[in-house]
């Protein structure tokens, strides 16, 4: 979903967002160097499979998705990370590792980690390494839908 799809899907909604622009980066902690938000309040999507269907893992840029916790949280009976070859045309028009935690537009079920709940709002790749889009916490859970977990150790 390019970035202007998103921001159309945001805005049909009412939904009061901020878009920021940035330069080129791939990491979350290049992303926070050049924005000024701090790591943990960026929220990254990982892809995952669970018992081979795509998932969209949504956790703090700094933290690491613990597959466990995710089987448990899916009810899956097998889980792991999608290799970026798999899922590479499942989102045309976003750079590859920059999807953004939409995928109830995708037709993917989406686990949120329970840490970000902790923050007002959330920002994330806006399907570019060049902006991101930070909005309400609020707001993204009642869009998405997603299933709030415990993803992280």
């Amino acid at each position: 979903m390019p970035v202007e799809k998103l921001k159309k899907f945001l805005d049909a909604r009412k939904v009061k967002y901020v878009s920021i622009k940035h330069s080129l980066a791939y990491t979350a902690h290049e992303i926070a160097a050049s924005t000024h938000i701090h790591g943990k309040e960026i929220a990254k999507t990982v892809i995952v499979k669970t018992d081979d269907k795509f998932a969209m893992a949504v956790l703090p840029a700094n933290y690491r998705v613990a597959i466990d916790l995710l089987k448990k949280a899916s009810g899956a009976t097998h889980a792991e990370i999608a290799e970026e070859e798999e899922f590479k045309d499942l989102f045309p028009g976003c750079d590859l590792g920059a999807m953004p935690p939409f995928g109830n537009l995708y037709d993917m079920n989406v686990y949120v980690d329970k840490s970000l709940s902790e923050d007002e709002d959330i920002a994330f790749n806006a399907g570019s390494h060049t902006e991101l889009i930070r909005m309400p916490y609020k707001d993204f859970i009642k869009l998405v839908n997603p299933r709030v977990v415990n993803l992280t150790a």
